[in-house]
């Protein structure tokens, strides 16, 4: 599946991409959230599992009238635990780890900030996980996913449509890199997806990529690591690394990366 062929629904401040397998279907969808949110929603026989939950209340609405002729599952919340006004009747999967996030670990903290941040539109109610679940396949709604535990919670593939799921990728943008030897484990992690030949990488910021953007992520990362040992400082780190990417977004993300690189 070419990560461009789909069909667009726009909706009232988000738009749905839908991607037709056949049998299956996803459904990307494109909040438009001051956070760049994406949330994707599987769907089979008129059965459907969602990954992650949006987080801003009028996107919590628009989704759930999108979805409202649609008999919803499950909802996997990974890295997203924020948002629990939407569908709360729906059963939630999350491994421990994911859970222990988003209410003691850093994914609480970031609630806190977006709650400072945005204040009345984002909800920062966190979902209660009813079902725990493990590494390994689960079956939810008729559909398979394969489950990874990763250090913050857990990566999703959806083997019916050669597909997986992570935090972020973003090919064009900035990440958040926690020094040398986080970006190895994420070049690490990005490589197996090539050498698995995934059709579509999923991320939680960005629209559908493809093993091309993760190539391009990949040699990214190998020269973030050249310039840091080559910078005596964060300010030089960010110059040159502004200077040979200045297209990418995420300035933030850059700001973060020098912290910990020069910590």
């Amino acid at each position: 599946m070419n990560k461009n062929t789909f069909t667009t629904v726009k909706l009232a401040k988000g738009e749905m991409n839908i991607y037709d397998f056949g049998s299956i279907k996803l459904h990307a969808y494109k909040t438009n959230d001051f956070i760049d949110d994406e949330v994707f929603i599987v769907e089979k026989d008129g059965r459907a599992v969602i990954i992650e939950s949006p987080c801003f209340f009028d996107n919590n609405r628009e989704l759930a009238e999108y979805l409202k002729d649609v008999e919803v599952e499950g909802m996997l919340i990974a890295y997203h635990g924020a948002g629990a006004t939407f569908l709360p009747e729906v059963p939630k999967y999350a491994t421990q780890n994911a859970a222990d996030y988003s209410t003691n670990g850093g994914g609480k903290a970031l609630v806190a900030n977006f709650t400072n941040a945005f204040g009345e539109t984002f909800d920062n109610s966190i979902h209660k996980i009813t079902q725990v679940i493990g590494e390994g396949q689960v079956t939810i709604g008729g559909i398979d996913f394969v489950i990874k535990q990763t250090a913050e919670a857990f990566d999703i593939a959806i083997p019916e449509i050669n597909a997986v799921y992570t935090h972020m990728l973003g090919h064009d943008c900035h990440s958040i890199v926690a020094g040398a030897n986080h970006a190895d484990g994420i070049i690490a992690e990005l490589s197996s997806y090539i050498e698995k030949g995934y059709d579509l990488i999923l991320t939680s910021h960005y629209t559908p990529e493809d093993l091309k953007d993760a190539q391009t992520k990949i040699d990214y990362l190998e020269n973030l690591k050249k310039i840091a040992a080559n910078c005596a400082d964060s300010d030089s780190f960010k110059a040159e690394v502004q200077k040979q990417y200045p297209a990418y977004s995420g300035q933030n993300y850059l700001d973060m990366t020098a912290g910990f690189f020069f910590a």
